[in-house]
């Protein structure tokens, strides 16, 4: 099979497209060996994608944008996976007896024939860049479909230390003598799986009727399997303190570890947790994609964490001091950690000494000295603080402040010249200032540390792909603190579930904060003591959004869902 190709050169397909000027071309030509694309796309002049939508019509291919596209399984029979990364292309559709495969230009004119033989169908070829392939392919991985048909590149591998320190990776299969053990492939498919719907944790709970999987995914349970055989529960907590390196014999007291695994090429970190039930031990696996992390944190700012406009212009400018403490609170996966991130990553200029100390560190900072607590080594939050202030910082974050030594340090560090970043486990701005007083913390000195205090939750966003409109009922209205007669004309909207959203009808969160601002006004009432409702009715008359207006304006933008907001949020 072949495909009709264009004489026309690259160069007057993308003036046609008015990507490049004259002028740009003949500059990127100077020097670069007649290599257009190459030299346009080293000088920022266009973008992969141009480039790529000007040589598929170069080659007489049309053009597919495959944003938020999954391969579906049944197209994996025709293709495999393996294939599909062999070759670098996606079984996008079938049409018929003709399937439609995506390629990246420029293309092959044997490459149709050979997914023909692969096949046994038609094959038209369609076009579109490296990166939007790539992206699909890893997109795609979760399918159990999927991972069947992955070369053993994609074979999960533990990794341990050797005597010298050195990092070495062993099978998962082969770490045991049985590797046909259906709980070892139990296990392996459950975390691979896990590894690719974008899981946080996994929950292994056992009931008296059986063994119940969950995942949590954006922060709520989803069942990952179907109830499992009861007599199965020794083999599978056993196996999974083995890989967490725990007493197998120990069965009457809780147990952490961890361990690390070898996706692909991802070092993935999880932390297990065991607690015993009544009916046998529970497990909990903290998932720590660091790749993941890394990949979102380099185009992590402000802006992309779903802010208003007004809150974000806010906590700008209580960062951009010179001094003081800026406080987020908020619940356990409220992504407390990664609005700090946000706000290091916007200082980090290289000309100021930032340390932080964490638990544990989940991203590597470049530009920016990082310590973890080791609890085991007597490292703690408190005692490593008082080291970073012998290192002359300007500016110091904290992961959490867990008790009162800590919360003297950290607040005396904030009065005496240092920006101090932190966490604290509260339910809203002003439990705050309740938290601190239990730790014995001086009020006056607390307030005057203060620059600011945000309250956050994360709400799961509207899947793009599969947003519809839909109807509320006066119920849900009257249940959520509206006025089912203000609303009657307001749009309301919900997922219906897709392959891209793995049929939840959620794809990703946005935070929701409450900002608090220490005006003169509110810091006199702090230190008078006065109650706390007093106080939040004069912060709002000053201005401050409430975490559930702030959800509120995600649901009437259409983002989320009433149901949702209820979920994190208390109705007003």
């Amino acid at each position: 099979m072949s495909h009709p190709f264009s004489y026309r050169k690259l160069g007057e397909i993308l003036l046609d497209k008015q990507y490049v000027s004259q002028h740009q071309i003949d500059a990127a030509l100077t020097g670069k060996n007649g290599r257009l694309g190459e030299a346009l796309l080293d000088e920022s002049r266009i973008t992969p994608a141009q480039l790529s939508e000007a040589l598929a019509e170069q080659c007489g291919l049309p053009y597919v944008d495959l944003e938020g596209f999954v391969i579906s399984p049944d197209l994996y029979n025709l293709i495999s996976a393996t294939h599909a990364y062999q070759h670098g292309v996606v079984p996008y559709q079938r049409d018929g007896e003709v399937l439609i495969v995506v390629v990246s230009p420029p293309c092959d004119i044997t490459l149709a024939d050979h997914l023909e033989r692969l096949s046994g169908m038609q094959v038209r070829l369609f076009a579109s860049s490296p990166q939007a392939i790539a992206a699909v392919l890893k997109r795609s991985e979760g399918n159990s479909e999927v991972l069947k048909g992955v070369s053993e590149d994609f074979k999960l591998a533990i990794v341990k230390e050797n005597d010298d320190g050195k990092e070495q990776y062993v099978s998962l299969d082969a770490a045991n003598d049985d590797a046909a053990s259906p709980v070892i492939k139990l296990i392996n498919s459950m975390l691979s799986a896990a590894i690719q719907k974008r899981v946080s944790d996994v929950h292994i709970e056992t009931y008296e009727k059986g063994i119940s999987v969950n995942y949590r995914i954006d922060g709520v349970l989803y069942p990952a399997t179907d109830t499992l055989d009861r007599r199965h529960q020794s083999a599978l907590v056993s196996r999974l303190k083995v890989m967490a390196e725990l007493d197998i014999a120990e069965k009457r007291v809780p147990q952490d570890g961890r361990f690390k695994l070898r996706f692909g090429s991802r070092d993935i970190d999880f932390r297990v947790s065991i607690l015993p039930s009544v009916f046998g031990e529970d497990v909990v696996i903290r998932i720590l994609d660091k790749s993941s992390i890394t990949d979102g944190m380099k185009n992590l700012r402000l802006e992309s964490l779903g802010m208003v406009p007004e809150i974000l212009k806010k906590f700008r400018k209580s960062i951009h001091e010179p001094y003081g403490m800026v406080l987020i609170t908020g619940p356990t996966g409220s992504g407390k950690t990664t609005t700090l991130y946000a706000a290091l990553s916007e200082l980090n200029t290289g000309d100021e000494k930032i340390i932080t100390i964490e638990d544990p560190v989940e991203y590597q900072l470049h530009g920016i000295v990082q310590i973890a607590v080791n609890e085991k080594k007597n490292l703690t939050f408190a005692k490593g603080l008082r080291s970073i202030l012998r290192h002359d910082p300007d500016k110091i974050m904290v992961g959490e402040i867990r008790d009162g030594e800590t919360a003297q340090i950290a607040v005396q560090s904030a009065l005496t010249g240092h920006l101090v970043f932190t966490t604290v486990h509260a339910n809203s701005a002003f439990d705050v200032l309740g938290r601190f007083n239990h730790m014995g913390v001086d009020t006056y000195n607390f307030v005057s540390a203060l620059n600011c205090v945000m309250a956050q939750r994360l709400v799961r966003i509207i899947c793009p792909k599969c947003k519809r409109q839909t109807t509320v009922d006066d119920g849900l209205l009257e249940l959520s603190g509206l006025d089912p007669a203000q609303y009657q004309n307001q749009a309301w909207y919900e997922g219906a579930g897709c392959d891209y959203c793995h049929g939840t009808g959620y794809r990703g969160r946005a935070a929701v904060t409450e900002f608090l601002a220490l005006s003169p006004s509110i810091r006199q009432m702090i230190i008078e003591r006065r109650p706390i409702n007093e106080m939040q009715a004069a912060a709002v008359q000053n201005g401050m959004v409430t975490l559930r207006q702030s959800a509120l304006a995600l649901v009437f933008s259409g983002q989320a869902t009433l149901k949702e907001i209820n979920r994190v949020t208390f109705v007003e």
